[in-house]
């Protein structure tokens, strides 16, 4: 069965597990009430004013932007009051390199970090108090926050390569880090204390065990996991390995035990199933075959999804109940419906979760007949991210109207043609309003400019010593002139700014006493002051909204390459059916041929 693609998938459950935070990849945070399953905050345009950061605000009020997030990490806030529920903070690292802190609970950016990590932030970990946040990026360096405002506590150089995992553990006394090598160091004063051979490819998942003796690390397309032994020795070789069938996505452990010798490991491979094992040392977790929990979904169903099937996509271990037996929260379904489950699993059976449909597919009315002239049968579709939004929008009603099929078009009179050929222009309309300038307004100053201007050519890349010495040779009315004619022309967007604003500013430069002089002059340079403002105020958004049709765009062609390979993979099938019938056609002539020859 396919699964759906959940390696660039982040997900992040709030120390209480009664929320749990979804991006997946397209700019959106979707907050995920895990107690009535259903969406309690969707942070999609994130509007930043001078005065306070809303995300409920509306996106005039301020700029939007489209943040790519890499990582992210939920903190518990201390409490205020004892009857007071206790908050938490959503940190993210964006690929630009920013930190951000979401109060979900005021729905607010609580505090920013820009440009934290030039390059981007590749990791984020705290220790269980929440008390400060530790950060890692591409530039090698782990920065120490206060969670509560941000500030930076500290920093230092840990690689000289880029960081690609991080983590602290959960007394915060340790820091484990992934570039070239694992390395451990002392959260107090900075200094390495261990050094491990690590993985000859980039670490994606990183964690510590509840007491801080191992180190759990996978790497991208590795598929086993390795736990390493936090001893100050220089032993570089891994303690245990754990194998899977595809490599992990997401790591989690749990010490257990009177002195908690025992381990228990949890792991999420890319295809969205779930790895558990257990030993009461480490000699017999390494001999321990995995528990898998996986999603159980019969073929029809993978076929119909088209690849994006349900998976699991995070889990978190909680307690022991009874020996070789843990608890453990499951989030499994699909990505816009998610189902939330604790479920008891027991060390050496494997577990098939079922799956819920409410509120997840709609069935298609219509039914058609396969290409090998199967019976008619109903379809469904999956409401992903490709048209998730698309069925929210209202459906337009369709009147049929046989009438127009049958009308007779000699019938049409002579005003009902003369109706339909009229038609609005818009550019006419935009001159009527003054915001164009008419052919004939243009042309006439295209040929004034260029006499001013002695035959240099407006709409080329002109040399500036060449521009000097045009507007020097000038005299002060004609400047004037020239400058009216520029101002009128950029306004009307007959000429673009770039070969415009250029000459407008040499001519500024050189003849601004003059043009301070003339009568008309306080109204022209206020104009030129008010369209100045009123194009660079847009630039912003403009840049916002550049950004945000790229990202739409990677996302259609993503799309599109999937559903070519789709398409060719049929063509594919088709053609060997073909080729089967070709064969068995083939075998019947030639049978009717040696029965013929019988005869004869």
């Amino acid at each position: 069965m396919e699964s759906a693609n959940i390696r660039d998938v982040l997900t992040s459950f709030s120390p209480s597990l009664d929320f749990l935070a979804i991006s997946s990849g397209d700019g959106r945070i979707k907050i995920w009430d895990t107690i009535k399953g259903q969406v309690q905050t969707d942070f999609a345009n994130i509007v930043s004013t001078t005065d306070e950061t809303d995300f409920f605000a509306k996106p005039e009020g301020g700029r939007r932007m489209s943040v790519d997030y890499t990582c992210m990490k939920w903190l518990p806030l201390e409490k205020k009051k004892k009857r007071k529920q206790r908050s938490s903070l959503l940190i993210l690292g964006t690929g630009g390199g920013d930190i951000l802190a979401l109060d979900v609970s005021a729905g607010q950016l609580k505090w920013r970090v820009s440009d934290c990590h030039p390059g981007g932030a590749t990791a984020i970990s705290s220790p269980s108090s929440g008390s400060s946040v530790y950060t890692a990026g591409v530039d090698g360096m782990i920065c120490e926050l206060d969670s509560m405002t941000g500030n930076l506590l500290g920093k230092f150089k840990a690689s000289a390569k880029a960081i690609s995992a991080m983590c602290v553990s959960s007394d915060g006394k340790l820091l484990a880090t992934a570039a070239a090598q694992l390395k451990i160091f002392s959260c107090s004063d900075h200094k390495k204390m261990q050094k491990f051979s690590g993985h000859p490819v980039a670490v994606r998942c990183i964690s510590f065990s509840d007491d801080g003796k191992y180190v759990i690390s996978s790497a991208v397309g590795e598929r086993y996991i390795a736990i390493w032994e936090i001893d100050g020795s220089k032993k570089k070789s891994a303690s245990c390995v754990l194998a899977m069938d595809h490599p992990a996505i997401f790591i989690d452990s749990k010490s257990h035990g009177a002195d908690n010798s025992g381990l228990s490991v949890l792991a999420i491979s890319e295809m969205g199933v779930c790895y558990m094992w257990s030993g009461t040392n480490i000699d017999e977790l390494h001999n321990s075959k995995p528990t898998k929990v996986m999603v159980s979904v019969d073929d029809d169903f993978s076929k119909n999804y088209k690849g994006a099937g349900p998976t699991i996509f995070s889990a978190k271990l909680q307690t022991f109940s009874k020996p070789a037996t843990s608890q453990v929260f499951l989030a499994h379904g699909l990505l816009i419906k998610p189902t939330f489950e604790k479920h008891a699993v027991h060390y050496g059976t494997d577990v098939k979760l079922s799956i819920s449909m409410d509120g997840i597919l709609l069935p298609l009315t219509q039914s058609h007949k396969s290409k090998k002239g199967q019976e008619n049968r109903n379809h469904i579709t999956a409401l992903d991210r490709a048209n998730t939004e698309g069925a929210l929008l209202p459906v337009s009603k369709i009147f049929d109207a046989p009438d127009v099929k049958s009308r007779d078009t000699h019938s049409l009179t002579k005003d009902d043609v003369e109706m339909d050929e009229v038609t609005v222009c818009l550019e006419d309309r935009l001159r009527d309003e003054g915001i164009l300038m008419s052919d004939n307004d243009l042309k006439s100053n295209t040929v004034t400019l260029s006499k001013l201007l002695k035959g240099v050519n407006l709409e080329a890349v002109v040399p500036q010593k060449q521009m000097r010495a045009a507007v020097l040779s000038m005299t002060p009315e004609d400047a004037c002139t020239s400058l009216k004619i520029l101002l009128s022309m950029w306004q009307s967007r007959s000429m673009n700014g770039q070969y415009i604003l250029p000459w407008v500013c040499c001519i500024l430069v050189h003849h601004g006493r003059y043009v301070k002089s003339e009568e008309s002059a306080s109204q022209l340079l206020d104009s030129l002051h008010k369209l100045t403002k009123s194009k660079g105020s847009v630039t912003q958004s403009l840049l916002q909204l550049s950004g945000r049709l790229q990202l739409v765009t990677a996302q259609i062609n993503k799309a599109a390459d999937k559903s070519q390979i789709l398409k060719q993979e049929s063509e594919a099938e088709d053609d060997d059916d073909e080729e089967e019938e070709d064969m068995l056609y083939d075998e019947d002539d030639t049978s009717e041929n040696t029965s013929d020859d019988d005869k004869n």
